[in-house]
């Protein structure tokens, strides 16, 4: 995965929402332009080039002092993201490092 054509897609408006992300993002609150906002400035920080549904990775991004984890994986055969998860990490310090960057 490459970080520079997920920050592509969002600025197309390329992207679509799992069911569970959708779910998700209810559920942290957390608001289209704030993701859109943390994709545009996201890095990866895990890569699972092996996920079942095409590889994928955990990006984390900010808007502002907001965090955003994101499980994405480009379909290269509509040319979109797909955001397969989203989190708001804060509320799960104790398994990450300080930066939320790498897992405990």
């Amino acid at each position: 995965m490459d970080v520079e054509n997920i920050r592509k897609l969002v600025e197309k408006e390329k992207y679509q929402f799992s069911k569970h992300a959708e779910q998700k993002r209810e559920i942290h609150m957390i608001r289209i332009w704030e993701l859109e906002t943390a994709l545009r400035n996201c890095e990866i920080i895990e890569d699972y080039p092996d996920d079942p549904r095409g590889p994928s990775c955990l990006v984390l991004g900010f808007c502002g002092a907001r965090l955003v984890h994101i499980v994405c994986t480009i379909k290269e055969d509509i040319g979109e993201l797909l955001l397969i998860t989203l989190y708001d990490p804060s509320g799960q310090s104790h398994k990450w490092t300080e930066d939320y960057r790498e897992r405990r």
